[in-house]
């Protein structure tokens, strides 16, 4: 019996080790203090929790939808033999967080939640209501910027530096999972700098958590040890719908910019541009470059007016910090400039012939110059319906055109124009034997109304002929 005497006395041993520690803390209310250790850390969230929930709010979003009701409405010969499409417009609600960052009624939600809402509602955790109107919007993001009619004096939460973030970090994500009210969930940042066609928009760059973020807890907080913003949950990978552990929120330094160019009154973000494409440096690549490890992304290519060309950053270099921070594939190096900003001056470590040389680049949105005069061909005719543009440094950013694309894009097919498989991103080069450089030049062949039709056009890197003629 002695040995379980003595399993039993180490047990009772730590029993009142734990009880002490209990003990010691209970004098102290939670309220008074936020976790300033990791002993105080393990004993409760609740300080940390009291600080940043009243800055978590709910979102109702009301928006009206016209559905056509023959599938044969968008098809212009159908649409002659059964005349003009019927509509009906639908209801649409949604339910969604979001967080308040400015005590005079500054709301951050995600574009998805809020996008085309005719109606907003948003309520406060102790209940009271305010109207919201949407001041800056951007889909590629998935962030929205609210203003609330009539609030002031609100809780808010500061920004966190993302930047800061490390792997492990303790995180708290806030917000309203399935409408069954505020609803906290705990977990760590397990993943930094994630970025993919399977998550978020085309300029995704995101803090990855395992802290459960389920539908309804779109656009809420993700917040640190502090109460500070870490991040607005906006996605999960998933199979079934539900939370899996792997939850996606948009870095805080990303979404203070949103804010700040909210703030100043501009209703599109304005995004720098870097007229630079580049690809992550890889192990075979590093040996070349005798990079060890590998590190950066190279330059593949760069268009005439990039402000990396400018201060003197060519093909073949090696992008390796911008305003000293790492850059490690393309979305994060976008993910950088815009959190910098348009008119920022930024300094730029890259590597060239083995040496690490440094430069200043002012970053700048893609001019639109020369003008992409939009036009849509108005003609009963097969081009009737098109709409197309003269191609610039901000139609080739927005469309994610070739670097070295000239001439005239397709940027909307419609109407008569669909008959002819030309498709949005689509680049015209000729029309009838005549070279089109302008949309104007494609207006005015258009005008002339020839019966036959000949299109030499550029999809994916690759030219085809198109022959048409009209009834």
């Amino acid at each position: 019996m002695p040995c379980v005497r003595k399993v039993n006395e180490v047990t009772m041993f730590r029993l009142a080790v734990l009880l002490a520690v209990l003990a010691a803390a209970l004098p102290l209310p939670a309220s008074a203090f936020l976790p300033g250790s990791r002993a105080e850390i393990g004993l409760s969230f609740a300080p940390v929790v009291k600080e940043a929930a009243p800055a978590v709010v709910n979102i109702y979003a009301r928006r009206i939808v016209a559905e056509r009701l023959s599938p044969f409405a968008s098809d212009p010969f159908f649409s002659g033999v059964f005349g003009p499409p019927r509509t009906v417009e639908r209801v649409q609600n949604s339910l969604g967080s979001g967080v308040i960052v400015d005590p005079g009624g500054i709301v951050v939600s995600n574009f998805h939640v809020v996008g085309g809402a005719t109606d907003i509602r948003v309520v406060l955790s102790d209940r009271r209501e305010f109207d919201g109107s949407v001041i800056l919007a951007d889909e590629d993001s998935d962030l929205a910027v609210i203003r609330l009619s009539g609030a002031s004096d609100l809780p808010a939460l500061d920004f966190a530096d993302s930047d800061a973030a490390e792997v492990g970090d303790l995180v708290l994500a806030i917000g309203n999972p399935f409408g069954v009210g505020q609803t906290v969930s705990s977990g760590i940042v397990s993943g930094l700098a994630r970025s993919g066609g399977n998550i978020g928009g085309r300029y995704g760059y995101f803090i990855q958590t395992d802290a459960p973020i389920n539908p309804g807890n779109s656009g809420g907080a993700l917040v640190d040890m502090r109460g500070a913003l870490l991040g607005i949950n906006t996605s999960i990978l998933t199979r079934s719908g539900g939370s899996n552990g792997i939850g996606f929120a948009i870095p805080a330094n990303l979404v203070a910019q949103y804010v700040a160019q909210a703030q100043a009154g501009r209703t599109e973000i304005a995004r720098p541009w870097a007229g630079v494409a580049v690809q992550p440096v890889d192990a075979a690549m590093a040996g070349t470059l005798g990079l060890s490890p590998p590190q950066g992304v190279i330059v593949a290519d760069a268009h005439p007016r990039s402000p990396f060309l400018a201060a003197g950053i060519e093909p073949g270099d090696v992008i390796l910090t911008l305003g000293g921070q790492p850059v490690e594939a393309e979305a994060e190096l976008t993910f950088r400039m815009t959190t910098l900003g348009v008119g920022t001056e930024a300094e730029v470590t890259y590597l060239r012939g083995g040496r690490r040389r440094t430069a200043t680049v002012t970053l700048a949105a893609a001019p639109e110059d020369p003008p992409r005069d939009e036009i849509r061909i108005e003609t009963r005719s097969s081009l009737g319906g098109l709409a197309i543009a003269t191609i610039n440094p901000a139609v080739i950013a927005q469309t994610g055109l070739p670097l070295g694309a000239v001439g005239v894009v397709v940027t909307q097919v419609s109407a008569f124009a669909q008959r002819t498989g030309l498709r949005p991103g689509d680049i015209l080069r000729q029309i009838n034997g005549q070279p089109v450089e302008t949309s104007r030049d494609v207006a005015r062949i258009a005008q002339a109304m020839p019966r036959t039709w000949e299109i030499l056009f550029e999809r994916d890197g690759r030219q085809s002929l198109l022959r048409l003629r009209d009834r």
